[in-house]
């Protein structure tokens, strides 16, 4: 058996953007205030979309208006699951003043944190997270690879288990 400490990666492709947001409703399920949900990989990889799949689900509404928060930087969502941030990171340098200002490192505890982006969290990365790396690939579709760090992610880690 892993040690709840060690990281544990999964890895799957997303055919199409149903399989996209079939996951993120699939992981809102399964996530809870206090997870921390960091989205990586280019522009145009799918992060944006499986955020919006994450949050339309915790809302209950999958055809809800989820707009991006390039510009706002946080948009935040009140959902039966308790609040939402979900925070698009990329006009920041990565000053810890930024980060300060948005109060984005203080809610981690408290909310679910969808952060697109994170690099430019610099230090205040979290230790416990949950990491998805999306790529997209010449042939369509795009690649997920899922890492869970830290102790707490045994649900998640049931749900990505079995997925197909």
């Amino acid at each position: 058996m892993l040690s709840p400490d060690r990281p544990r990666c999964f890895e799957f492709h997303l055919a199409d953007e149903r399989h996209t947001a079939r996951l993120g409703a699939a992981l809102a399920r399964r996530l809870a205030p206090g997870d921390t949900v960091l989205l990586r990989g280019e522009l145009g990889a799918g992060k944006s979309a499986l955020a919006r799949a994450v949050i339309g689900a915790a809302l209950g509404d999958a055809s809800a208006e989820i707009p991006s928060p390039s510009y706002t930087l946080v948009n935040i969502y009140q959902t039966a699951l308790g609040p939402v941030w979900h925070a698009d990171l990329y006009r920041l340098t990565g000053a810890a003043e930024e980060l300060e200002e948005l109060g984005l490192v203080e809610t981690m505890g408290a909310a679910l944190v969808l952060v697109e982006w994170p690099e430019r969290l610099g230090p205040a990365l979290p230790a416990r997270r949950l990491d998805i790396a999306l790529t997209a690939p010449r042939a369509g579709g795009r690649d997920a690879a899922i890492t869970l760090n830290g102790p707490g992610w045994d649900t998640v880690a049931g749900l990505l288990e079995g997925w197909r």
